[in-house]
């Protein structure tokens, strides 16, 4: 079955269907009618090209095709920028927030965060800043300081250990890759396309998932950006900004996979291109502005976009500046 898609008025590409259903990438969306030219007037150019069937037409048929693949060579994004919670892997629910309750049964606080409060607490970005806003508006426990450069530190060591307990969940291999992860990863590295993670969680977990779960040959080809690495997190696109800069690529030749609404205003923030791929936390938040909506990537027969559709984001904006 054909994955159906909608094009919201401000030119979202919007597909309905989960990642379970089974569907094939032949149509997986509606598109814009600049993306639709772009790709009607490379299938028409090919068809063209078949049709030769002289030696001189021939030379302009083959002459044709190298145009056509020099354009879409040029048209691939400069580097291709994954979240990670939620996008390499749906870790919020059983992975993190699981890790933060054991971490304060361990200190003896009285705090459990259920499903739903850590649903609303993921608006804040960044664990200890997480922590912080909580304490802040439902009053510090007991056991924790009074000052504030104290009480940093003792969210700190919280945070701290909340990740030794998360790393031993990753380390374990309880968290699976989303569905086509690694297979848009393996088209962008293929093609020389950079690759990086850039999340607000810590850098040490974030380098563990991209390990175990993507493998160390692909690891040691992604840079990842995490944590305290700036000092704003996400909806600032200063993880955004500076992964730009260290890649030596232009923010407008960057598209980025997110799967919450502060990432997604990061990765506009900075002027990047944005595909969100919704996750269990975000179903319903607000995408509006995101330049294509998905429930995931997908792994054949069921893929939702790929490396090339990334590319056509990036294509649609250059011919509107023409």
């Amino acid at each position: 079955m054909a994955a159906m898609a909608s094009v919201a008025a401000s030119g979202t590409i919007f597909q309905n269907l989960s990642c379970s259903s089974s569907k094939s990438f032949a149509a997986p969306i509606s598109v814009s009618s600049q993306q639709g030219k772009f790709f009607s007037s490379n299938l028409a150019a090919l068809k063209q090209c078949n049709n030769r069937t002289s030696n001189l037409k021939l030379k302009a048929r083959n002459s044709r095709r190298s145009a056509v693949v020099k354009v879409q060579a040029e048209a691939l994004p400069e580097a291709l920028l994954f979240d990670c919670d939620g996008v390499l892997v749906d870790t919020e629910r059983d992975g993190h927030r699981i890790s933060f309750n054991i971490a304060f049964q361990e200190k003896g606080l009285p705090t459990d965060w259920d499903v739903e409060l850590y649903g609303e607490l993921l608006k804040i970005g960044g664990g200890k800043e997480r922590m912080t806003h909580y304490f802040n508006k439902v009053g510090w426990p007991e056991a924790a300081p009074t000052s504030e450069s104290e009480r940093k530190e003792f969210v700190a060591g919280l945070h701290k250990r909340k990740t030794d307990l998360f790393m031993d969940l990753v380390e374990k291999g309880s968290l699976p890759l989303r569905p086509g992860v690694a297979s848009l990863i393996d088209q962008a590295l293929n093609s020389g396309v950079q690759v990086a993670v850039c999340s607000t969680s810590n850098e040490k977990a974030v380098s563990a998932i991209v390990r175990v779960m993507l493998g160390e040959e692909r690891a040691k080809k992604i840079q990842i950006f995490a944590g305290d690495i700036v000092p704003r997190k996400k909806p600032d696109p200063a993880i955004y900004q500076l992964a730009a800069t260290t890649l030596g690529v232009s923010p407008a030749k960057c598209v980025v996979i997110e799967d919450s609404h502060i990432g997604l205003s990061a990765a506009k923030a900075a002027g990047m291109k944005c595909i969100v791929t919704k996750s269990g936390y975000t179903e319903d938040e607000d995408f509006a502005k995101a330049d294509a909506v998905f429930a995931c990537i997908g792994d054949p027969p069921s893929v939702n976009f790929d490396l090339n559709f990334a590319a056509s984001l990036l294509a649609s904006t250059a011919s509107s500046l023409a």
